[in-house]
């Protein structure tokens, strides 16, 4: 298991990839590009292997970037731009058109820019996925990304976390987001996918660490729908951060023009018309 370091403390977190998964994975992929006409620009893990605190029985959540070919995006009526697979054992694919991620984009969608910072990676485009970073860095809206993690906090604790017994998953369904919103309320722009690197940068008390790498470790050894009485010092710092969260109004001083993202698209569905999928 690997650990990242937090001023003197260590954060647990692992992202265990089985070879014969990963190998799965590609293979899907390249039968995706042939089967559908386009090109994979990048794929990544997503979920909670992506986060770091993978159960031993959780799904594969592959996600991907793809574009089409120049006359997909020339027809009156707008073709459909979400690729996805019925699910298959562990393994479960989806992927949306780079139009779709772009819009997303300029909106500051946090899936999408977890996606773009997953530690995992299947496949990418260096050049072009340098770019499209470059471009979720320059687009990123405080507000937005504010408001999408305070509420999935607030909604995740309000349905999992007010009984005396609790699945260990949903302390992080809330600690997550929550600390995404202090990364963001501390001017740090967009945060990163890890959770990790998120405790690492914004908690200082030893004792809380502790305790949540004491829920991590039995987290990630127990099966999704393990169980266990509140963890009170977890449970009252959630109780205390949710309210400085709310409190909190977030500003943007900056408004987006989509300029740099329709050249990016026009340039990139450009290059690769002529490109046929491997």
């Amino acid at each position: 298991m690997s650990e990242t370091s937090i001023n003197e403390q260590r954060v647990l977190f692992d992202h265990p990839i089985a070879p014969a998964m990963r190998n799965e994975v590609l293979s899907t992929l390249t039968r995706i590009e042939r089967e559908e006409n386009v090109t994979v620009l990048f794929a990544c893990e997503s979920g909670s292997r992506g986060w770091g605190f993978a159960s031993p029985d959780s799904d594969y959540d592959v996600r991907f970037i793809h574009v089409n070919r120049l006359p997909w995006y020339l027809t009156v009526m707008p073709g459909r731009d979400v690729i996805e697979r019925p699910i298959s054992g562990d393994l479960d694919v989806a992927g949306w058109d780079l139009r779709k991620a772009l819009r997303l984009l300029q909106k500051s969608n946090p899936t999408l820019l977890e996606w773009l910072r997953s530690p995992i990676m299947y496949r990418e485009n260096t050049e072009v996925m340098k770019r499209l970073r470059e471009l979720a860095v320059t687009h990123f809206s405080n507000v937005s990304g504010y408001h999408h993690y305070v509420s999935m906090a607030k909604k995740n604790f309000r349905e999992h976390l007010r009984g005396e017994v609790v699945r260990y998953k949903k302390y992080f369904y809330v600690l997550r987001p929550l600390l995404a919103a202090r990364w963001i309320r501390e001017g740090r722009g967009a945060p990163p996918m890890r959770f990790a690197d998120l405790a690492e940068a914004t908690i200082t008390d030893a004792a809380l660490i502790a305790e949540i790498n004491a829920l991590l470790a039995v987290k990630m050894r127990a099966g999704e729908s393990a169980t266990s009485r509140r963890w009170p010092a977890i449970h009252d710092f959630i109780v205390s951060e949710l309210a400085t969260a709310l409190a909190h109004a977030p500003t943007d001083h900056v408004k987006h023009s989509s300029v740099a993202l329709d050249r990016f698209l026009c340039e990139t569905v450009r290059s690769f018309d002529v490109v046929s999928p491997g």
